[in-house]
């Protein structure tokens, strides 16, 4: 599989499939392989592209340290070495904070963007509030509780190892992408873009509530909402079925609407 040039570092990525792009970027625990319930579920409509951030999975690793910062243009060298356009970005939680800057970066190359349980990065003092106030709840729980369910954890032992096991394959830890934070972009830099974005959160969500998600929704003009009825954090893992379902709704809404216009 090929390696895409983000000014000298390599980053791996795959690419399955034909038709309209998706590209999964993955969370702080997730790697390329972390969507091969995505990858087997959605080839065959959609050319769907993976890939690790640096510090993550296959990707160079071998940097002292890891500036979040330089994640969206990681996106951006894939988007570019595989010459997409019209491609929809889907994030993963704080994944979701590099998709939607590598968006505003080649609006050319991204037309939409999906900010699966995230808000993105966005700079509003009132989502702030709301996301922090979330995070000190979530804060209480274990890791893992954060993320995927009881009942799952109970029900599925050999998933949630295997979930847990996936951060083992990344030299890159949280704390090297939560400066991605720094510096978000505006409503007004969203919408002169003219990059669609869709908010996708599951109701089960320990991290970020249904509540923050729906405000956030209400304040970027013209997204879309998905809310995935008993989903968790890690949807993508937990409830596949479901996620792929919305994924693959928003891909086909998405661009029926940019061809409307």
């Amino acid at each position: 599989m090929p390696y895409a040039d983000s000014d000298g570092t390599s980053i791996y990525y795959e690419r399955h499939g034909s038709g309209p792009a998706i590209l999964f970027v993955h969370g702080s625990g997730g790697h390329h392989a972390a969507w091969w319930q995505q990858v087997a579920a959605l080839r065959d409509e959609f050319t769907v592209v993976t890939v690790d951030l640096r510090g993550f999975g296959k990707s160079d690793s071998s940097m002292p340290e890891f500036d979040g910062q330089d994640f969206p243009g990681d996106v951006v060298a894939v988007l570019e070495a595989e010459d997409l356009t019209d491609a929809m970005l889907v994030g993963q939680s704080i994944g979701s904070v590099a998709a939607l800057r590598a968006g505003l970066l080649r609006p050319d190359r991204v037309s939409s963007v999906v900010l699966g349980h995230s808000l993105g990065g966005i700079s509003h003092p009132e989502l702030k509030e709301l996301a922090a106030a979330d995070r000190a709840e979530a804060v209480k729980l274990p890791v893992i509780d954060r993320l995927l369910t009881k009942q799952f954890q109970t029900d599925r032992a050999d998933l949630t190892f295997l979930f847990q096991q996936m951060g083992t394959f990344n030299v890159a830890k949280m704390q090297d992408l939560r400066n991605l934070d720094t510096n978000g972009p505006s409503l007004a830099e969203i919408r002169e873009s003219g990059v669609k974005v869709a908010f996708l959160a599951g109701e089960k969500d320990a991290a970020l509530s249904v509540k923050t998600v729906t405000r956030a929704h209400e304040l970027v003009e013209g997204s879309h909402l998905e809310i995935v009825p008993g989903a968790p954090h890690s949807m993508y893992w937990e409830t596949p079925e479901a996620y792929n379902a919305a994924v693959a709704r928003l891909r086909r809404t998405l661009t029926a609407t940019k061809e409307a216009a």
